[in-house]
């Protein structure tokens, strides 16, 4: 069975949705649609899906083989989570904008739905991370891109102390700290002038954002390390986020980063792979003199 996930959605991309859902009644596949997003679709995009809903995906992961995720690469991190340690498949159908984890595009519905029915399909195994804190904290506790802890609103800059299997590795005065997944190697980290890492290269990235002392660089250090945090500040408050969540902290919380037990497998096309992502999305290599 395939579960359906998405969020918030374009009318514009409609018609491409029904495509969608129309294709998979023709190969009889059976699927499901999670809650929220088949009312989404049934009343504000008028679609006509007949189909099965869930709200909790513990109703229906022993019985799902893929799960299809319409939306953008924020809706991929979402699924993630929704699947947690299960690690089923998710095949991202993008109908965002960039779209660099969700790659395939709107007018590959055809191909994606064809590859899932033949298994000619590739999965990458990517690694998530896993904060610890001391307090209750996210009740989710992972995240395919990144953990960043930041200043809050327009306080000044904050002053973190981050520890490398225990070890005092640096202190950072900025506006704040990311530590990534090769996956969110391309996404914030990148902005902030990090690296980007091939997605099995078994490491983390830690980029300061906007640091105060210029000899600061982004260090790549193994995913089989434990990063540990502890932060101070001016300000009574500050910010820490898993992918697309956040919640406010203060300089009693103390944070912990390692990789999770378990990995995202993420589906890809045999013609895809990840330097033709950074090559179409990223525009990698890219030269007005070739």
């Amino acid at each position: 069975m395939i579960a359906i996930y998405g969020k918030t959605f374009n009318k514009s991309n409609a018609p491409h949705a029904q495509e969608l859902f129309d294709l998979l009644e023709k190969k009889k596949m059976k699927f499901t649609v999670e809650k929220k997003f088949l009312q989404l679709l049934q009343t504000e995009l008028k679609l006509n899906v007949s189909a099965d809903s869930f709200e909790s995906f513990d109703e229906i992961k022993s019985n799902t083989e893929v799960v299809f995720s319409m939306g953008g690469d924020g809706t991929i991190l979402d699924a993630v989570v929704m699947i947690k340690e299960s690690e089923i498949p998710i095949l991202g159908i993008n109908f965002g904008r960039l779209g660099f984890l969700a790659s395939l595009g709107r007018e590959q519905i055809h191909a994606a739905v064809n590859a899932i029915t033949s298994g000619s399909y590739m999965i990458d195994k990517r690694t998530l991370l896993q904060l610890q804190c001391n307090k209750p904290l996210f009740d989710d506790n992972i995240a395919l891109n990144d953990m960043t802890i930041q200043r809050r609103d327009q306080s000044s800059m904050i002053t973190v102390n981050a520890y490398l299997n225990g070890e005092l590795l640096n202190t950072y005065w900025a506006d704040g700290v990311i530590v990534s997944t090769p996956t969110g190697s391309t996404g914030y980290s990148l902005s902030c002038g990090g690296p980007i890492l091939y997605p099995t290269s078994g490491n983390f990235v830690i980029t300061p954002v906007a640091p105060h002392n210029l000899n600061v660089r982004p260090m790549v250090v193994s995913d089989e390390a434990v990063l540990s945090f502890e932060i101070t500040g001016r300000g009574d408050s500050f910010l820490c986020t898993l992918d697309a969540r956040y919640k406010a902290i203060d300089s009693s919380f103390q944070l912990a980063v390692k990789k999770a037990p378990f990995c995202a497998n993420i589906i890809r096309l045999t013609d895809q792979s990840f330097l033709t992502a950074l090559k179409t999305k990223l525009n990698w290599g890219s030269d007005q003199r070739n």
